[in-house]
């Protein structure tokens, strides 16, 4: 995939980074629209409606047995598996390839990530231990990376490559350290004969990619298989998108070298044949050294990178913005303020909009102080500032583990208000100290020379 540089210069490739940084600038858009939508039916005279949509339940029956969730629960138990899956698909990519797959890479970002999911933790701790608040403490810890980027997509390319990669590659432990804290800490009670039965086939699963098992049903009722056992044990069935992403290969089966020479011997197979419309038909060597082509081809293709770039699509223009919908419904009234004057919503704010960047800034220091890691190039301190100020955008996760950690719809709407709130203003003081921070535009469009 190719395109012309906006001066007319010779033609460059688009990167993978810069197609997944792409999709994730529009995925954010729609997030923004979905969860404006919400608010609104939330806060209008199809409140009723909206609530009893979301609670209506649908599944299947057979015999005595029946299998029924409400239309939030398919949303998030059931589609938000998928969303799960592609973080484990760019996880495992990163981890193997990528930002975080040498010491010298992920040093950095690994460090400020942890540093950005264990303050705000601490805050909150600070405001609810010992509370009916405490188990929300996983709550202000996520970074939503879809939202992160579209907000630092507003700089164009006044943004130096090294500070997208920076974020992208703490957002990504983030997910990783987001997804460990629900599995460990938001699962009450665990069925183990369920769980090894997920295990099992997940072994099976593996097996059989290696194998290169093309049939795709087969392949498909193993994952369903293993998301309803994962969804019976107990642990909360998203979990399942993360397994299944950890057996998917994400560097290719078949050698690039090996390939392109077989392939040579067989396009020269294929040009030595009969050239006519019904060639292919007709001729028998010919049809087999095609399919060949066609196979070698897929196999040569990471499936990891090729599910990834499938899936993605689908979870920007449908999963995300069906979550915010059904999630970001929150309640707004005249007591906004009582509302966010609370231990909940209070822990949530300044965890968000002061702990992360506290906790991402003051970890990455520390890393470059002691040599752990170095500042990417062209990179710093006080863009390093704004982005740990975008870092507490939490939209997504922070939603997300705000259900798994509360029952009480108070308390819940609450916890949705502090995180809407908070990650509002880290967008604002995050744009503001990059607004000053970055370099200015030239008049031809391009970031200055420093």
């Amino acid at each position: 995939m190719a395109r012309l540089t906006s001066d007319g210069e010779s033609r460059r490739f688009v990167t993978y980074f810069e197609w997944f940084v792409h999709s994730e600038v529009i995925g954010s858009g729609l997030l923004v629209t979905a969860a404006l939508a919400a608010m609104v039916l939330a806060n209008s005279a199809w409140s009723g409606a909206y609530d009893d949509v979301l609670h209506t339940y649908i599944g299947v029956s057979w015999g005595d047995a029946t299998f029924k969730l409400t239309l939030h629960h398919w949303v998030n138990d059931g589609l938000m598996v998928i969303f799960f899956f592609v973080v484990g698909l760019e996880i495992k990519r990163e981890l193997v390839v990528g930002e975080l797959s040498s010491l010298d890479k992920a040093s950095l970002p690994v460090a400020a990530a942890l540093g950005g999911m264990a303050v705000p933790a601490l805050i909150y701790a600070a405001f609810n231990a010992g509370g009916p608040g405490a188990p929300g403490w996983g709550i202000p810890m996520a970074t939503d990376i879809a939202f992160a980027l579209g907000v630092l997509a507003i700089f164009g390319r006044r943004v130096p490559i090294g500070l997208k990669v920076f974020l992208t590659a703490l957002a990504i432990t983030d997910d990783l350290g987001a997804v460990a804290v629900i599995a460990i800490f938001y699962t009450e009670e665990t069925n183990l004969v369920a769980l090894g039965l997920a295990v099992v086939l997940l072994a099976v699963l593996f097996a059989a990619i290696r194998l290169r098992v093309r049939r795709t049903g087969f392949l498909l009722i193993l994952m369903i298989a293993v998301w309803l056992d994962i969804f019976a044990s107990g642990i909360h069935a998203t979990v399942a998108g993360i397994l299944l992403a950890m057996v998917i290969p994400v560097r290719p089966q078949v050698n690039v070298r090996r390939f392109v020479a077989e392939a040579e011997t067989f396009l020269d197979t294929v040009k030595r044949r009969q050239e006519s419309h019904d060639c292919i038909i007709t001729d028998r060597e010919q049809l087999e050294a095609v399919e060949f082509l066609h196979t070698r081809s897929h196999e040569t293709l990471p499936a990891g990178l090729m599910l990834e770039r499938s899936l993605h699509p689908i979870q920007v223009w449908l999963i995300l913005p069906l979550f915010a919908l059904a999630n970001a419904g929150v309640k707004v009234d005249s007591h906004i303020l009582e509302a966010l004057d609370n231990p909940v919503s209070l822990g949530i704010l300044l965890g968000l909009a002061l702990g992360k960047p506290l906790g991402i800034v003051g970890l990455a220091w520390l890393a470059v102080r002691t040599r752990l890691g170095t500042l990417p190039e062209g990179v710093s301190w006080s863009q390093i500032v704004g982005v740990g100020c975008l870092a507490g955008i939490g939209f997504t996760m922070s939603l997300f583990i705000t259900d798994l950690a509360f029952a009480d719809e108070a308390t819940i709407n609450g916890a949705k208000l502090g995180t809407l709130v908070a990650s509002l203003l880290s967008a604002a003081v995050g744009v503001a100290i990059l607004g000053r921070s970055l370099p200015p535009r030239s008049a031809g469009g391009d970031p200055e020379e420093p």
